[in-house]
């Protein structure tokens, strides 16, 4: 049994990214933890459904609660908040708010993700890839920037002296949304007569396809994806064709995979990949 910690930036960015492969891996057993750095405050409500009052003048707590629930569906073994506030787009008014993720001190946020770090022992973390230039959301790129330092000042006792044992996680991957998958659903909804929402924009977007070390077959947890993101009601429209115009089991047809680059590691394993754990029963003092 091996430890996974995914280290996300808003609640609903661990429905979109990563959902299915952790519902995977804790069906078969491994333990899966999940740091959502900021609550989303400064998200919009995108259902219109949920555009009401009462929703409004509490959507810090309705996106908190609705992060739960998606836990749950996912079956992440713990919820942690890292306690930041959402920055908002890049260059909104929420930038500016003190407590804001993308003001906070670069190493008073490495630390906090190194104390967590530390008590959980993971040997793989899921984060954001350094290069994000599709989307280059203030709190998305401030994930990685900590994401990267807690890795290795995780193990180093000179690091946060108070923040407990020091722990080294053996790797870590970056999650991407591959111009493979892209492709393979734009046209699955043309082979199936619907109308897709991958418009020529997407596809000018930057691919990173040829960074692609991992792939793992997620056919069978396609559900994880649908039912995280529904538990997301202010932000996810449960008729988005983005979100859910293909049925699961079309969409698993099509693409059956969920797609990484291996941004660290420090044990070794073939490439390309079809396990994130792969490697570390060959790793000092790593469980598998």
């Amino acid at each position: 049994m091996a430890r996974l910690l995914s280290v996300h930036a808003h609640p609903d960015d661990e429905a979109s990214k990563g959902a299915p492969t952790v519902a995977r891996y804790v069906a078969e057993g491994h333990k899966a933890y999940l740091v959502c750095a900021t609550g989303g405050e400064a998200g919009d409500i995108l259902n219109k459904a949920m555009d009401r009052a009462e929703i409004r003048d509490n959507l810090t707590q309705v996106r908190a609660d609705e992060l739960e629930r998606s836990v749950k569906v996912i079956g992440y073994h713990e919820l942690i908040w890292l306690g930041y506030r959402d920055s908002g787009m890049p260059d909104s008014e929420a930038n500016n708010h003190p407590e804001c993720f993308a003001k906070a001190d670069l190493d008073e946020a490495t630390g906090r993700l190194v104390a967590i770090i530390r008590r959980l022992q993971p040997e793989v973390i899921l984060t954001y890839s350094d290069d994000q230039q599709g989307y280059r959301h203030p709190d998305h790129l401030r994930v990685y920037d900590i994401s990267a330092l807690a890795f290795d000042r995780a193990a180093d006792p000179a690091w946060y002296p108070d923040a407990g044992e020091p722990w080294q996680p053996l790797k870590m991957y970056y999650s991407t949304w591959s111009r493979g998958r892209l492709t393979a659903h734009h046209e699955k909804f043309l082979e199936l007569g619907l109308e897709s929402p991958y418009n020529e924009d997407w596809f000018k977007r930057p691919s990173q396809d040829e960074r692609i070390t991992t792939k793992i077959h997620i056919a069978d947890y396609y559900w994880a994806r649908r039912e995280a993101l529904l538990a997301h009601a202010t932000q996810v429209d449960p008729a988005e064709k983005f979100w859910f115009g293909l049925p699961d089991d079309a969409a698993a047809e099509a693409y059956p995979y969920e797609d990484y680059i291996l941004g660290r590691t420090l044990v070794d394993s073939d490439l390309p990949e079809s396990d994130l754990f792969a490697g570390l029963s060959r790793a000092d003092g790593a469980a598998a």
